[in-house]
């Protein structure tokens, strides 16, 4: 009877458990995987969902793979890494994608996927062909709007015949992920709107979910930083009392913009002589340098590299976070994840507009100072702003109902459910 009876419960438990294919064409050995990920996946995960994961890992951060294969595994999640292939350029892309779905099919013999979930659109190539041949649901994680970055950022251009074409074909197949897929999740507002406005699409109502880069709000938390833990990374970086940090966070490439951030740095400085600008950032600290000599602030630059369960005391100790990103087309859809992290610790951010939902954020929670313009006077008067003290709590308060990760988790299982009801 007992036997019987734990077949019976294996079996209904089973046939509860909907099958899911998880398509990342970044690495769970990547930070970013670590963060916009893995966490999503998890939370899923607890709602019943089992997931099997294909990604494409960097063979540098192999080094890093047990340790997420035990994350995984302990969420009963099935990992199905593959090895990235660098080069050639474009021929490299295309090995990618084939090896990828043919590994995705074989994969649903096995497990007969309800549905093929897809990060970016490389991933979305394999999904849309899934969908077609297998019958299947495919949600399209589009993540921004991906082509116009790689033009807007300059690896592509569209002077060379071979990215031109490369450009029209991905533009075309944006316009089929988005009207063949059963659903499209957007990191803003404002790219929601945007895609809602194309011609092309007034025929074919998209369903879109909006869903930002989240937080970690367990990590990025106010309350569990240690007093004396904090006290002594102070001194080890010789901060005094007095001091006025400003914080950078994060990566240093092509899209932040460091002379404008050094030179806003230059006019605080002429302000207030006791500001120092910390950079948390294992990126490229001889850039960095060499741009605080050409402003001759050099002497007020503190660089700490941070791994991740430090960076909320580093957040701590700054008065002020900033990032200035390149406003152009493609950033309407980028949502910064440092943006919901400075926030979760209650430290106001000075950014410029035009950048995904951001100055929204910074205006429905006053969490921060808006520039529009990249000049010393629009500079100055940023400054003079950020003399008026700001309420850590409501800028807190904004993080947990903006980025929390549950708030994500919740909306991603809100559109499983639509999609496979």
């Amino acid at each position: 009877m007992g036997n019987a009876f734990t077949s019976l419960v294996a079996r209904r438990k089973h046939i509860m458990q909907i099958n899911c294919l998880y398509i990342s064409y970044d690495g769970m050995t990547d930070p970013l995987g670590q963060s916009q990920v893995i966490p999503y996946l998890i939370g899923l995960s607890k709602k019943g969902y089992r997931f099997t994961l294909i990604s494409c890992e960097k063979k540098e951060n192999l080094t890093g793979k047990n340790k997420i294969q035990a994350i995984l595994d302990a969420n009963n999640i099935t990992w199905e890494p593959l090895v990235y292939t660098k080069k050639p350029p474009v021929f490299s892309t295309i090995y990618d994608i084939i090896r990828i779905k043919r590994l995705a099919l074989q994969l649903h013999k096995k497990n007969n996927f309800s549905v093929v979930h897809c990060r970016s659109y490389i991933a979305a190539l394999i999904g849309l062909q899934l969908k077609k041949e297998l019958h299947i649901k495919f949600i399209f994680d589009m993540r921004g709007f991906w082509a116009n970055e790689r033009v807007d950022g300059k690896l592509w251009n569209l002077g060379n015949p071979l990215y031109k074409t490369i450009y029209t074909f991905f533009k075309k197949k944006e316009i089929q992920f988005l009207e063949n897929a059963d659903y499209t999740i957007s990191l803003t507002h404002n790219a929601k709107q945007e895609i809602l406005s194309w011609p092309t699409l007034h025929n074919n109502p998209v369903k879109i979910e909006v869903i930002p880069c989240c937080a970690d709000l367990a990590l990025f938390n106010k309350n569990t930083i240690d007093n004396n833990k904090l006290a002594t990374l102070k001194s080890s970086l010789n901060i005094q009392q007095n001091d006025f940090i400003l914080l950078y966070l994060g990566s240093i490439g092509t899209w932040y913009m460091l002379d404008e951030m050094m030179e806003f740095f230059n006019v605080l400085k002429q302000k207030n002589t006791n500001a120092r600008f910390l950079f948390v950032t294992k990126d490229e600290h001889e850039r960095i340098l060499h741009t605080a000599e050409k402003f001759g602030v050099r002497d007020s630059i503190i660089i700490r590299p941070g791994n991740r369960d430090e960076v909320p005391y580093l957040i701590r100790l700054c008065n002020y976070s900033i990032f200035f990103i390149l406003p152009s087309y493609s950033k309407k859809a980028s949502s910064p994840t440092k943006q919901g992290e400075i926030m979760a610790m209650g430290i106001p951010v000075v950014c410029n507009t035009k950048v995904g939902d951001t100055d929204k954020i910074v205006m429905d929670y006053n969490s921060g100072v808006l520039i529009d313009k990249f000049s010393v006077n629009a500079y100055q008067i940023a400054i003079e702003k950020m003399k008026t003290p700001f309420n850590e709590t409501q800028i807190i308060n904004g993080a947990t109902d903006y980025f929390s990760l549950e708030s994500g988790v919740e909306k991603y299982a809100a559109v499983y459910k639509a999609v496979l009801s």
